[in-house]
């Protein structure tokens, strides 16, 4: 996470001045007053946080539905926002960045192929927001005898098919590219993406297109439910902002994925990437309370006395994150029931259509 970027070039920065000179208000749409999940009208805010990892400009909500227990950022950003808070994270300025730290996610990624092993022996598999391809990359161990594809809105789909690391990319939105890949894979997987979509739902019946009868849907997302979102406040890293705008329980993604003709066969609450709650609550205290580190979105680059305080700060707050991290381990000895872990995942098979 402390990886660092060549200075920006003074062009970017104007760029960026250019768009933050309008506010940043207008990357919002009108303030919701009832759950996108289940309609009910019984909302409470859950958090008001800020963009802790970037550190671009704006403020942020998420509401809790009474009702059903669904997370979501209200009011949610709209395109020109989405366009905005994503620029420059998984390509441009941080795309080194974002690569090292999917590369870093190998064991992450042989596990939650090994999850779903037992139960699929698929010829086809679509992964939905791929990015470069990493798991494509590391489930192919697992499957070798199974053709990956890709699927994104970014440049990094095409990057995945130059290294080999999926066979076909499809660049683009999952629901609108649904109806062209109907019945083609036997499994869709969908890795900490559908957290990141507008309209969850809309993805979910483009899955239910895309997989083909007797075939499976694997879901893994982040767990609202984990104690720590609550312990740790706006300091917990899968709350995400302005990234995730929907978090849902366990509970009503499974129903959601009965509706559409899916029966779930496993599930488990498992880690993102190991137990590692306290460890980047603790980064991102220490990186928020540090003079910011140089990027083009800042209206100009640090002084060389900020650099120093900042190296400071963070090579001082080492055995804080020493000690978060050892606190992280002995969490992770606990059982599934303290509910510590930050994710959960399950895998749906689509039922066989019945005959008329």
């Amino acid at each position: 996470m402390r990886h660092s970027s060549p200075p920006p070039a003074p062009e970017h920065r104007a760029s960026y001045r250019d768009v933050l000179a309008q506010g940043v208000d207008r990357f919002l749409h009108a303030p919701r007053t009832t759950c996108p999940w289940c309609g009910a009208g019984r909302l409470r805010r859950r958090l008001r946080t800020t963009d802790l990892l970037q550190r671009k400009p704006g403020t942020f909500t998420l509401d809790q539905c009474l009702a059903c227990g669904h997370v979501f950022q209200n009011p949610q950003l709209n395109e020109n926002g989405l366009d905005f808070y994503y620029r420059d994270f998984y390509d441009g300025f941080w795309e080194d960045r974002a690569g090292r730290t999917w590369a870093s996610l190998r064991r992450a990624y042989e596990k939650r192929a090994a999850f779903a092993a037992p139960h699929v022996r698929p010829k086809t598999w679509l992964d939905v927001g791929t990015g470069h391809g990493h798991f494509c990359a590391a489930a192919a161990d697992r499957f070798p005898g199974t053709v990956f594809d890709g699927l994104d809105r970014g440049e990094g789909v095409e990057l995945a098919v130059r290294r080999g690391w999926i066979d076909r990319a499809h660049r683009g939105l999952f629901p609108g590219l649904a109806p062209a890949l109907a019945g083609a894979y036997d499994v869709v997987s969908m890795q900490h993406y559908l957290e990141h979509t507008t309209h969850p739902m809309r993805e979910l019946q483009a899955a239910a297109q895309v997989v083909r009868p007797g075939g499976h849907l694997f879901i893994e997302v982040p767990d609202p439910e984990c104690r720590f979102g609550r312990l740790l406040g706006r300091w917990w890293m899968p709350w995400f902002q302005p990234q995730h705008l929907h978090l849902m329980p366990m509970a009503n993604l499974r129903r959601r994925l009965e509706d559409l003709g899916f029966t779930v066969v496993a599930q488990e609450r498992c880690y993102f990437n190991g137990p590692v709650n306290l460890l980047y609550s603790a980064f991102l205290r220490v990186h928020n309370a540090a003079p910011a580190p140089d990027a083009p979105w800042f209206p100009a680059a640090p002084t060389r006395l900020q650099k120093t305080v900042r190296k400071a700060m963070l090579l001082g707050a080492f055995p804080l994150l020493l000690a978060a991290k050892a606190a992280d381990r002995l969490t992770g000895l606990l059982p599934s029931g303290a509910r510590v872990t930050d994710a959960y995942r399950l895998l749906a098979r689509r039922e066989p259509l019945s005959p008329a």
